[in-house]
């Protein structure tokens, strides 16, 4: 089966986790099953960088194709492609491709490509937790949805929710513009458990950024209000654990303003990681937090839980199975509710190792990358 991915970006060395490590495991494991792998997608790094090597590569054994943003400020104010030649790279690779899968509903590369496909080539999509008005740019997405949604809906013949919530949000969703939501599967994120059996030494990352022996509450994320990176800073200033930083490690998108107000020595804002750094931080962390509202399927979460960290998540993350698995609390995303789940897993450290030991067998059991290609290959052939 040849499947041709279609995302905004794509960069996994340079990009912070997210869709781009969604796409990159999805197409890792659907590559090892057998199948061929295309990924088409834009010269965008991040909202301020661009791929500078050739448009074309093989990166283990999925071809990426690369079409050029004529706006870089397009990326970097409004998170909108602006894709130069993305209607001829599709016609270009068309043939021979089986299933086209996109990434993201409300792109500029779906309007560009949808209207060039054949009729009967299955299109199937995976919103990676961006649907609802919840997840920023609420006017955009409601202009978008008056005027673009509609037609590119009527195109899309099976939805991929992360999970049960993200269905119930793509119902909702589709209702409100006056459509049908198409037939849908649950398949959610995942982890290469390979990747986390052995983390590399946090040596480098502690000496970066200061943090001696002190132990590490880790925020894995970028900056954003919806991330709940305001309520967690309060709640950490709060306990005032003794020998512990909260180590903020993301790209700012409007909240470090907020967090240097509070900063003092205990906290720690490290900037963009790439991947290398990311799996440093894990490395050095004790327990990880994400309090976070309208969140998909936080990719940072089931890295977290790879690597046997005890988390402490909000409801908002969609990982009900923590608290199930004993891997973790789900606490509200509020100072006082986090600053107790805080204090009460800090000062149990059998409880940590516990939930260290059940966290990392939850994500090599439940959440790994060959699981999903599986279940992905069984929604990709519905549609054959």
């Amino acid at each position: 089966m040849h499947i041709l991915h279609i995302t905004p970006y794509y960069a996994p060395a340079y990009a912070f986790g997210g869709v781009v490590s969604a796409v990159e495991g999805m197409a890792g494991a659907l590559r090892r099953r057998g199948h061929t792998l295309t990924v088409l997608t834009t010269d965008a790094l991040s909202r301020h960088e661009r791929w500078t090597d050739a448009p074309e590569t093989v990166r283990d054994g999925v071809r990426v194709v690369r079409v050029r943003n004529v706006s870089p400020w397009l990326r970097g104010a409004l998170n909108l492609s602006s894709p130069a030649g993305m209607g001829r790279a599709l016609r270009r690779l068309l043939p021979g491709v089986d299933i086209v899968h996109l990434h993201e509903f409300r792109t500029v590369e779906n309007l560009l490509t949808l209207r060039a496909l054949p009729p009967a080539l299955p299109v199937v999509l995976s919103p990676h937790g961006t649907l609802t008005l919840a997840t920023g740019r609420s006017r955009l997405k409601q202009a978008w949805d008056r005027l673009l949604s509609p037609r590119l809906a009527r195109r899309i013949q099976h939805l991929l929710a992360l999970t049960q919530q993200e269905a119930a949000d793509a119902l909702a969703v589709w209702q409100s513009f006056g459509g049908q939501l198409p037939p849908f599967s649950v398949v959610p994120n995942g982890i290469d458990p390979a990747q986390f059996e052995r983390l590399p030494s946090d040596r480098a990352f502690r000496q970066k950024h200061r943090l001696r022996d002190d132990r590490v509450i880790l925020f894995l994320g970028r900056l954003h209000a919806r991330k709940g990176v305001l309520a967690l800073a309060q709640a950490f200033l709060q306990v005032n654990l003794p020998g512990t930083r909260l180590v903020f490690a993301g790209p700012d998108e409007g909240m470090r303003g907020a967090l240097l107000a509070l900063q003092d020595e205990r906290i720690v804002l490290t900037g963009y990681l790439n991947a290398a750094e990311r799996l440093e931080a894990l490395a050095a962390a004790d327990v990880f937090v994400l309090p976070a509202t309208g969140e998909g399927l936080s990719m940072a979460a089931l890295e977290a839980l790879a690597a046997g960290l005890p988390v402490i998540l909000s409801p908002g993350c969609n990982l009900p199975e923590v608290a199930a698995a004993e891997a973790g609390l789900i606490v509200l995303p509020q100072p006082a509710a986090l600053a107790a789940a805080l204090q009460g897993l800090w000062f149990d450290a059998d409880l940590r190792r516990r939930m260290s030991a059940r966290a990392r067998h939850l994500a090599q059991t439940a959440f790994t990358w060959d699981s999903v290609a599986q279940r992905l290959e069984a929604a990709y052939q519905k549609l054959l």
